[in-house]
This record gives C-alpha cells, sequence and structure tokens, in this order.
C-alpha cells in the first residue's frame, strides 16, 4: 500500500517520538545518524516499523437503495 505524504508524516512523528523517549531503533546506526527523526526516516525506507494505517473506505450504495 503507498502511503500518503500526510500518513508518511504522521508514522515518522510518531516514531521519532518514540525513539526520542528511549525505544530501540529497529535498524543498526550508522555514525552520522543520532537524530530521531532520521532515524525514523530510515526505518520507514526500509519498512520495519511496525505501524498498521487503517483507511476509511466510502460505502458504496446501489442505486435506488434509501438510508
Amino acid at each position: 500500500m503507498k502511503l500518503t505524504k500526510y500518513e508518511k508524516a504522521r508514522i515518522i512523528g510518531a516514531r521519532a517520538l518514540q525513539l526520542s523517549m528511549g525505544a530501540p531503533p529497529l535498524i543498526k546506526l550508522s555514525r552520522d545518524m543520532y537524530e530521531p527523526i532520521s532515524i525514523a526516516i530510515e526505518e520507514l525506507k526500509r519498512g520495519v516499523i511496525p505501524i498498521t494505517v487503517y483507511r476509511r473506505m466510502p460505502e458504496k450504495k446501489l442505486l435506488g437503495e434509501e438510508e
């Protein structure tokens, strides 16, 4: 599933908050990766963040159907 830019921002923000509060990183860190946002972005790129996105889809109604 392709994420929208808003979903990506929300996931990165939530994961960066987790990292800043002491959560262990899910990837091996390089020497230049010490900021929570850059770590969260890399985790999202690699697809290792265990966050699920649920989307509400509009209901399909048949013609002639009343509410």
